[in-house]
């Protein structure tokens, strides 16, 4: 098969091997009701036992400084995922691999109850789904991201989620007693509103109409949710930019944010087959304009730089962003979420105190 010929209900049309390489999931409600029925592409998992949960970082470009990801890979087979190299640190492959041989890591909250309990833990705001999707389909059967919010509830640990999976709505009794004390927000990814080209670029994720279902239901829990506009590509979604903006705040939304696609590695000619697959006529426009935000090449990776780029085409984005938001009431600041609530419970075999 052609590295170019799409693979029905996948994202990558590729499987090259990763750079390092030395050597059937549930039904869930994703809103395609439908139509036709995904090819069968057998999915493998295996667990991973965690030595270490939480994975720190200094990177100006975010917002926090630790995160967990419960899982690597991920079965929602967005194309453009910039998590895909990571799996080449695994011997995979970043294109078909990266969707179907996942990893699950079932010991991981018991491994950040320990981490927590530290005597030299500080705490601040924890992300989750910062790398792969807590809440993809195995989530279902493995309730490894359930089981990690039942110990940061338990600490009063803040956390933030960003997911595009409809299966966060089975916590939403969780996430809505966390809400009421101020320890967590999420973020629902929002990539287009096009159901034919979100099937064809992010095949196994739920539906946008799907999406924004979910947050509503967030938002009628109590929960804070933001909409995520992310990723933009110039010449195929950057059009949709304010009706994005419009539906999820319709939807009950109370802050936005966006990113533009984005190309490190292996997902720059996974994404360049997918263009000759999928949108050959607009393949040359999309990456002049990513060429040209980034000097030239398909991805600059400096900080302060790589999630937006530069230049008079991502001045306008930035620009268009930023007035709906004025005008939807989006660009209100989040109050930050507490920290001031922290505190280690009670542990097994703790002596009790006599008053």
């Amino acid at each position: 098969m052609s590295a170019t010929q799409p693979i029905k209900a996948r994202g990558a049309a590729s499987n090259e091997s990763g750079r390092f390489e030395r050597f059937a999931t549930e039904a869930i409600d994703d809103g395609w009701d439908n139509a036709e029925a995904l090819p069968f592409l057998r999915t493998e998992t295996r667990e991973e036992f965690a030595c270490s949960a939480i994975t720190y970082n200094k990177s100006p470009d975010l917002p926090f400084d630790r995160s967990i990801n419960p899982y690597r890979g991920c079965e929602h087979g967005c194309v453009y995922c910039f998590a895909r190299p990571s799996h080449a640190y695994l011997g995979l492959s970043a294109g078909l691999d990266f969707e179907t041989r996942l990893i699950a890591r079932p010991n991981m909250s018991s491994v950040l109850r320990k981490e927590l309990s530290a005597k030299s833990y500080k705490v601040a705001p924890l992300a989750i789904g910062t790398n792969t999707d807590p809440y993809q389909p195995i989530e279902k059967k493995h309730m490894i991201t359930k089981a990690c919010l039942e110990v940061l509830r338990e600490f009063n640990h803040p956390v933030a989620i960003v997911t595009k999976g409809a299966l966060i709505e089975r916590d939403l009794e969780l996430l809505a007693d966390m809400a009421g004390r101020g320890l967590v927000r999420v973020g629902i990814s929002l990539t287009t509103l096009d159901a034919d080209l979100s099937r064809r670029m992010e095949p196994r994720a739920p539906s946008p109409p799907r999406r924004l279902r979910v947050i509503r239901a967030l938002n009628e829990a109590g929960v804070p949710v933001r909409v995520m506009t992310s990723p933009i590509v110039p010449g195929l979604t950057d059009h949709e930019l304010e009706n994005l903006l419009e539906a999820g705040k319709e939807a009950g939304a109370d802050a936005a944010s966006w990113i533009m696609l984005r190309l490190p590695r292996e997902v720059s000619q996974l994404w360049q087959d997918w263009l000759a697959g999928h949108e050959p006529s607009r393949a040359e426009k999309i990456m002049s304009k990513l060429r040209e935000m980034h000097g030239g090449r398909d991805y600059d990776p400096r900080w302060g730089h790589r999630m937006r780029g530069e230049g008079e085409y991502a001045g306008i984005i930035a620009q268009r962003f930023s007035k709906s938001c004025k005008r939807l009431g989006l660009s209100v600041k989040s109050a930050p979420l507490r920290c001031d609530l922290f505190a280690v419970p009670p542990q097994p075999g703790d002596q009790m105190s006599l008053f």
